[in-house]
């Protein structure tokens, strides 16, 4: 390890608009060491999410932004490499915010260990990680499906969206996802048992979507926002759900002029229909994790959850990629594979 560096992506400036190559910019400092209380973790796999688009920004937030000059935030899978921690010891597989480098501390807050089970360990980033619980708690505590209702989800090839339809159907609602392109809707239904599937690139979306759902939409499970929620709105149901975790369509805006006319005809539908709208951050279910993670593993080992991973090889692709996520170009839970992965080789 002494000929090693730590290679990073710092946050060059702020986007104006969509990110571009030029807000990042990769660094390269000497491996950091460790002190009394600390260990030093090899990243071995960084999630990439939509979230971060917001940490990027200083606009005023449920979290504070990345400044300029400081490593991109994320979550990572890594190896704890030295431990000065007695809870954690060398080769310890864990769950950590060492954000988008190769090496990074950490005193253990915030850590969670990864078990070396029958899936792969980069799982704790997806199906079995953050995007799988805000699915699970998302849907239970706001969208609460009952049997037989109609569950609709944007993004739903994202695992995000994945799970929300497959953990709907093992709830005995009826599953219709969104997303883009006839590649990504076989696979939810052909794979993933959606019930429906149609794609918002269609010219005649919103016609599609109406046909998928004769019987209306009982909850809407919100990742995208813009024009797939004004194609959902019209067919909301009285008493409807609609948890909202995303809102990837205006990530990127810098003004919003159609909201202008909107909010009247948006509140009164909430008034008359009696909708339940309701954001949410997936910590604020934290007292889940149990459970999700129980029942979570248990649906995968029966195959009644499925989940797909779309892995980039190389920290220095982390940038390119995130820019292709917001975009839609990623089929799965996005992944950059950091470095050596000691379960799987």
């Amino acid at each position: 390890m002494s000929n090693e560096v730590n290679r990073r992506w710092l946050l060059a400036s702020r986007p104006d608009g969509a990110p571009v190559a030029e807000n990042f910019r990769l660094d390269e400092a000497e491996i950091p060491v460790p002190g009394e209380g600390e260990m030093l973790l090899r990243v071995i796999y960084l999630s990439l999410d939509p979230y971060m688009r917001g940490r990027m920004s200083d606009a005023k937030s449920y979290a504070a932004p990345v400044p300029i000059d400081g490593v991109m935030e994320g979550e990572t899978v890594a190896e704890v490499m030295v431990s000065n921690n007695p809870d954690y010891v060398p080769g310890d597989i864990v769950l950590a915010r060492a954000g988008w480098q190769s090496y990074g501390l950490s005193d253990g807050s915030g850590v969670r260990k990864v078990a070396r089970g029958s899936v792969p360990i980069s799982t704790a980033l997806g199906v079995l990680g953050m995007p799988g619980l805000t699915a699970y708690a998302g849907l239970k505590n706001i969208g609460m499906p009952k049997e037989g209702e109609t569950v609709v989800v944007a993004a739903a090839s994202g695992p995000v969206g994945s799970a929300v339809g497959q953990i709907a159907k093992i709830r005995g609602a009826r599953a219709v996802g969104i997303a883009g392109g006839a590649k990504k809707c076989a696979y939810l239904i052909d794979e993933l048992g959606f019930d429906a599937a149609v794609d918002h690139r269609a010219p005649d979306f919103a016609e599609q979507l109406a046909k998928a759902c004769p019987d209306g939409i009982d909850v809407y499970f919100e990742n995208v926002s813009g024009k797939v929620f004004d194609a959902v709105f019209p067919l909301f149901n009285q008493f409807a759900r609609m948890p909202v975790c995303g809102t990837i369509a205006f990530y990127n805006a810098t003004n919003f002029p159609e909201m202008e006319t909107y909010v009247p005809t948006l509140m009164r539908a909430v008034l008359t229909k009696r909708l339940r709208i309701q954001g949410f951050i997936v910590y604020d279910f934290a007292s889940d994790y149990p459970d999700f993670a129980r029942d979570m593993a248990s649906w995968i080992e029966e195959g009644r959850v499925k989940y797909r991973e779309d892995i980039v090889d190389g920290i220095e692709q982390a940038p390119e990629a995130f820019v292709g996520l917001l975009k839609g170009k990623n089929f799965g839970k996005l992944v950059v594979k950091v470095g050596a992965d000691p379960v799987s080789s």
